[in-house]
């Protein structure tokens, strides 16, 4: 086995327009950017915990902010926004090595033809900034024009305020600021724009009017074959984290604008380098498996930073103008699938993303009150800002997904596992996990068969909720070990009920040895293919005994062909293949349930296979992605992590997919340590060393 490190695989490039293809998607955790073939056309950001009214159906919901790096070009007066036909050789390619989008094309009007090169990223080491370089090249003279503009064009909100002077400072410290409100008032972005032309360039700061977007003119004599160099940065600062965050956007535009490009830059490629170090390398796998791997991974780790004050979303900081639904709520998925993977990849970026779960504690624990229930009750979708509940309408799901404060106590626990954190295990992760324990012994029912779960969907959404789902069931029981097991390790006081509770819990398992979704479960009934059981085996670990592991595997694993191509637990088909024995059935798995959900035009997962749904592509769909990642770092290596030892951590025996050799992620991080994690095929056990 070749155990050099090797880099990440970037997507083709693409050429020509995108013809229905969601365009490129660029973040850092804190900002997330859309970009257009032509990127100086608007495309959409996103930025953590900004929140609006949803235009339709009015619910608190992640609101776009203005554009922060569109602008135009003109040849001698003709302007490409007026005349966009003129845009041709459209090119584009993404080096996931680096996190730069690269763009190409050119503009032709009369007699000349620029050709354009762009390069855009968002910076991982100044959260807040957003950068891109234009440079333009004339295949004769003329006179050229490029406009910077901070784009409001399509959204609804306003400008709350808007300067292009530096209060009390002789001179500006930017280019311009933008405070923007929302729909409703519900949130505030600050926006600050700094430009960088060619010292013979000729500059003019638009001033436009006050509800104007932000634009600054350059205008140079380009000579044939000479290259001409813009560059735009621009700060974005959700109100959550400012009170003024237009004042705090002009002082990390102007700080970045000291800095330079060119520092940001090498910055950003350094921070980049860092992160690939825990690149999931799959020996023996084809190139396109491991190049949908790195897709992921990347996506994952772009969509999450220490600075994010609102997690991320099932789509992470990515939407799109034709589908808008999950309204950048946080659901239970981003807990369950992509956590896990993000804790031993980026501990700091996850401890964030846990830290809008601590935040929502009262909006928990008001839950919970309003269903006459105990302890915290997590909303199903938690609104960006606020972290209530934000479900449209009559908020089915709400009422009956029970399971998802079962993830969110679960997700605490493992962090405190495996980074050894004590006290975010004292302060943050036992509020949690006590609470959510409380709010589960609250919601069963004791019966003549122990207690149950009574009127409770599981994954598989249905009308008419069933009677004890064995998901939500089995993950109960994790939660409760857990609280039992840290109750004891911090010596505080347990309930007694969590005890009888977990002594004398049902789970509905039939008589063939194989746990049933729910009572009265019947194969054929509506979505009645959904492996929900499975997923109670991994990741949660049930322990239920070998003959009803095997059993139950064995079940659900023959009803695959009528479940994929539905979103999230397709993706771990292939671990439970692997759990059952059948290399080649987990290799086929991997490929139905993960490898066909790809767009090829930068691997962007889709949440449904467009051969099985209709409606547009929605992408890149982190239920999907994250549970694939989730299944190499745990599923296919056997890890369970807890407080023991980490070298206890790996407990099963090793299969992987037909071909592959071996798993192996050389940098994670362990208990504030850098570990490597090989799983070999055939091993007894995964190897977890320390460097």
């Amino acid at each position: 086995m070749d155990d050099r490190p090797t880099p990440p695989l970037s997507p083709e490039p693409a050429s020509g327009p995108r013809d229905g293809d969601l365009p490129a998607y660029l973040g850092n955790g804190l900002i997330g950017l859309r970009i257009r073939e032509v990127p100086l056309f608007a495309g959409m950001v996103l930025v953590s915990g900004l929140a609006g009214a949803h235009p339709e159906r009015g619910i608190e919901a992640a609101a776009a902010a203005p554009y922060p790096l569109s602008g135009d070009l003109a040849i001698d007066g003709v302007w490409m926004s007026e005349q966009p036909w003129g845009v041709g050789d459209l090119r584009q390619s993404y080096d996931f090595a680096t996190a730069e989008l690269h763009s190409a094309f050119t503009f032709k009007a009369g007699a000349r033809t620029l050709s354009v090169e762009v390069v855009t990223f968002a910076s991982r080491t100044a959260p807040s900034i957003v950068a891109q370089e234009v440079r333009v090249t004339a295949d004769g003279p003329c006179d050229l024009k490029f406009r910077a503009v901070v784009s409001i064009a399509g959204l609804t909100g306003r400008i709350a305020r808007r300067r292009t002077d530096t209060p009390g400072e002789p001179e500006p410290a930017c280019d311009g600021s933008l405070l923007w409100e929302t729909a409703e008032a519900l949130g505030q972005c600050g926006l600050a724009l700094a430009t960088e032309a060619p010292a013979a360039a000729g500059r003019k700061v638009l001033t436009w009017c006050d509800a104007g977007p932000l634009c600054t003119e350059h205008e140079i004599r380009l000579a044939s074959g000479k290259a001409a160099r813009f560059r735009q940065l621009a700060a974005l600062i959700p109100s959550v984290l400012h009170g003024r965050p237009d004042e705090e956007a002009v002082r990390r535009v102007a700080r970045a604008s000291r800095d330079g490009f060119d520092v940001l830059r090498r910055c950003n490629r350094a921070a980049w380098a860092e992160i690939w170090e825990g690149r999931i390398v799959i020996v023996g796998a084809s190139a396109r498996h491991q190049a949908l791997v790195d897709a992921a991974f990347y996506y994952l780790n772009a969509s999450a930073h220490p600075a994010s004050p609102a997690s991320t979303s099932i789509f992470g900081l990515a939407t799109w103008r034709d589908y808008h639904y999950y309204y950048g709520h946080v659901m239970w998925d981003v807990d369950a699938f992509c956590l896990p993977p993000l804790i031993l990849m980026q501990p700091d970026a996850a401890r964030a993303m846990l830290a809008f779960r601590s935040r929502g504690r009262p909006a928990a624990a008001a839950n919970a009150r309003l269903s006459d229930r105990q302890g915290l009750q997590y909303p199903w979708e938690a609104a960006p800002g606020t972290g209530q509940e934000a479900a449209p309408g009559a908020g089915d799901a709400a009422h009956h997904e029970d399971h998802v404060s079962l993830h969110v106590a679960r997700t605490f626990s493992l962090f405190a596992d495996a980074t050894g954190d004590q006290r975010f295990l004292e302060e943050e992760a036992w509020p949690v996990l006590s609470g959510v324990a409380d709010w589960f012994v609250s919601r069963v029912s004791r019966t003549g068969r122990g207690f149950e779960l009574l009127r409770s969907m599981g994954p598989a959404e249905v009308p008419t909720p069933p009677d004890n789902d064995a998901f939500s069931l089995m993950a109960g029981a994790d939660v409760l070990r857990r609280a039992l097991r840290v109750s004891e390790r911090l010596r505080r006081p347990a309930p007694d009920a969590w005890k009888t509770v977990l002594a004398d819990l049902y789970l509905p398992v039939r008589s063939d040895g194989v746990i049933a979704a729910h009572d009265d479960y019947d194969r054929r009934e509506e979505k009645g293919a959904t492996p929900s059981p499975l997923a109670g085996l991994f990741p949660y670990d049930y322990p239920a005994s070998p003959s009803v592991s095997r059993r139950t595997l064995a079940f659900y694993l023959k009803l695959w062909p009528d479940y994929v191509g539905s979103p999230m637990l397709p993706a771990l088909y292939c671990v439970w293949a692997a759990m059952a024995g059948d290399r080649d059935l987990a290799l086929k798995l991997f490929e139905e349930g993960f490898a066909a959900y790809d767009r090829p035009r930068f691997h962007q997962c889709l949440e449904y296979r467009l051969d099985h749904a209709e409606g547009p592509a929605a992408g890149p769909f982190f239920a999907n992605l994250g549970g694939m990642l989730l299944g190499l770092c745990y599923g296919l290596t056997g890890l369970v992590v807890d407080d023991g030892e980490p070298d206890t951590w790996a407990r099963r025996p090793i299969t992987l997919p037909a071909g592959w050799e071996a798993v192996r992620i050389d940098r994670l991080r362990v208990r504030g340590r850098s570990a490597r994690l090989v799983a070999r095929q055939g091993a007894e056990r995964a190897e977890l060393s320390f460097s």
